[in-house]
């Protein structure tokens, strides 16, 4: 069998991703973020064309279940733009979610994600390509423990890779010693986001030894003060031999981070990010980053 990577309009060879946003968001509700939800086709629309006007070519959209991810649009605005879309499935922090929702996955979350990622969500037929769940801050609360052993199961049945929110960046060693310890994950099937909220380059290099994949996502407003650092962080890690481990994404979350609404948005990640990194690591190497990296990274021998 061929590696494939699951997208909103099938599955395609990985090498077809192209140049890829490994972390970000077309849409996205939460309750935590009150009126700044990404709810608008229009705008996501737009700021599809212009990533793809920038270079890019695919998205990984890492909206859960129940986050608002208008799943029955997301084909035409693939369609329209030109640009590879993969939607996720899994579950957030409690804290995104009514309590009742949640009282209604228990005892059936992984058979939801693996619906999900099999037959599709809703009447959408659009299947999920990535399982996104959520760690605490320096904590594994209940609530993470629960998805992330629905998370691992539903891994085991379809091969699906797992990406994971840590909290202001942190908590990676636990996640890893229970995704791949304790519930049997391969290492190369978790991907670790925000890592650059945390500058702690000893639990980076830690993970990318591990064997899972890095991801760093940004800008953001709330984390500027970290932001800054990324790419000496990345330097770091690929100097130590990890460049085949590292994921870019822009990790768009509220409607004024979108270009289109004056942010810098997902363009924003091959308008400057790139350039900045070029210049510290070298063009072969970014290149690879985000082109070759997440065609592995995403790239299923889907069992089901």
């Amino acid at each position: 069998m061929v590696d494939r990577v699951r997208t909103v309009l099938g599955d395609v060879h990985p090498d077809d991703l192209g140049v890829c946003d490994a972390h970000d968001h077309l849409f996205l509700r939460s309750p935590q973020l009150p009126g700044r939800e990404l709810d608008d086709v229009a705008a996501a629309r737009c700021e599809l064309a212009a990533f793809r006007a920038a270079g890019g070519a695919s998205v990984i959209q890492w909206t859960p279940y129940g986050m608002g991810r208008w799943t029955a649009d997301l084909p035409s605005l693939s369609r329209e733009a030109g640009v590879h879309v993969v939607c996720a499935t899994g579950l957030h922090q409690a804290a995104h979610y009514e309590p009742e929702l949640l009282d209604a996955l228990r005892g059936g979350l992984a058979d939801l994600f693996v619906g999900e990622l099999t037959t599709g969500i809703g009447a959408s037929g659009v299947r999920a390509g990535l399982i996104k769940v959520a760690g605490g801050f320096h904590a594994l609360d209940a609530h993470a423990r629960w998805t992330m052993a629905a998370a691992a199961e539903a891994h085991h049945e379809t091969g699906a890779p797992v990406a994971v929110h840590l909290e202001h960046g942190t908590g990676a060693l636990d996640v890893l010693d229970l995704l791949c310890g304790e519930l049997e994950v391969p290492p190369h099937r978790v991907i670790l986001g925000h890592l650059n909220r945390s500058p702690d380059g000893v639990v980076q290099r830690q993970a990318a030894e591990a064997g899972c994949y890095l991801a760093f996502d940004g800008p953001s407003v709330a984390h500027h003060a970290t932001d800054w650092r990324m790419p000496d962080a990345v330097k770091a890690l690929a100097d130590a031999g990890f460049g085949h481990r590292l994921l870019l994404g822009g990790d768009t979350v509220v409607s004024g981070a979108r270009s289109v609404d004056g942010g810098p948005g997902m363009p924003y990640l091959l308008r400057r990010v790139r350039p900045r990194l070029v210049a510290a690591l070298g063009a072969e190497l970014v290149d690879h980053v985000l082109t070759r990296n997440p065609a592995r990274a995403f790239g299923v021998d889907w069992c089901a």
